[in-house]
């Protein structure tokens, strides 16, 4: 089979059979395109041709050309799926990545907030909010619910107002594999979308058509990804700390703080929508991290 219609075809049982996400789909068709590109060098055109050899060519001038190892484990972790399903679906005799191995990606501890810097950043928006204007209500709502359920951005711009239970306190979501959950907040949260959907979310809405999404942008759409980047970026910038400053921080901050209060392990990935227990486990060394800091700057012998 053609090597470029294979890959096409891969992507669309990706997207229809195990529903991955835009994202992710992109950034496997970048990682097979070059894939397919490196091959042409070689000869090779069509699904039969690829090999353990070829495959291990790939990655070499990759790691030769200073890719970091996280892109060359995703590089492999995308030709194993895509040689898994050329071999189950007949294009080639076997399954050369079965035996593909790549550098371990680095593992960097995520940026964690302490629970003075989350306060000062939502008393900030608080007194913003108290002053009218809809846009930073809205903000303070989409903070409070960042924090308070550990959401993923996409997650976030993608609820509807149909799926938040205000009496229960709850909010239902759509993660990552199309898996639904239902995850809760708190009363500070609470409030804060109350004041958000009583009145701010119908002057941003205005005469527009209800797109049916919590949050809306000024021209009475739904709130984009990029929007609360930008609004969680400029949060941050100031605050001392490492790391990446997107909406993911809340979520991060989230997590370690509930297992610093004593939170169950699952309960905390049941909340998060891990599939694995070991994406989880994350957080614990967070929570070790800080405690090591707390005790190096506290303890008089530390």
């Amino acid at each position: 089979m053609d090597l470029l219609a294979a890959i096409d075809g891969y992507a669309r049982h990706l997207e229809l059979d195990r529903g991955f996400s835009v994202h992710t789909l992109r950034a496997y068709r970048s990682d097979l395109a070059d894939l397919a590109g490196f091959a042409a060098t070689t000869g090779v055109d069509d699904s039969a041709g690829i090999d353990l050899e070829l495959l291990r060519g790939w990655l070499w001038r990759g790691s030769t050309a200073g890719l970091a190892k996280s892109t060359l484990a995703r590089h492999s972790a995308a030709a194993r799926g895509f040689t898994k399903w050329l071999a189950a679906s007949g294009w080639s005799d076997g399954d050369p990545g079965h035996r593909l191995k790549a550098p371990r990606a680095d593992r960097h501890l995520p940026r964690v907030l302490t629970r003075t810097q989350v306060d000062g950043l939502l008393d900030g928006l608080a007194e913003k909010a108290a002053i009218g204007e809809p846009a930073d209500v809205r903000d303070l709502a989409i903070i409070e619910l960042l924090y308070a359920s550990a959401l993923r951005v996409s997650e976030v711009v993608g609820a509807r107002v149909a799926d938040l239970d205000r009496e229960r306190m709850t909010v239902k979501v759509l993660g990552k594999g199309d898996k639904e959950r239902v995850v809760p907040f708190g009363i500070p949260a609470g409030r804060a979308l109350d004041g958000y959907l009583d009145g701010a979310r119908l002057l941003l809405l205005g005469s527009n058509p209800d797109p049916g999404t919590i949050f809306l942008g000024a021209r009475g759409t739904s709130m984009s990804t990029r929007a609360v980047y930008q609004l969680v970026a400029g949060l941050l910038v100031d605050l001392p700390g490492s790391g990446p400053s997107g909406p993911h921080a809340f979520r991060h901050t989230a997590a370690t703080h509930l297992l610093d209060g004593g939170a169950d392990l699952r309960a905390v990935q049941e909340l998060l929508g891990h599939a694995s227990l070991a994406t989880t486990q994350i957080y614990t060394h967070v929570s070790a991290e800080r405690l090591k800091e707390s005790y190096r700057l506290a303890h008089p012998r530390a």
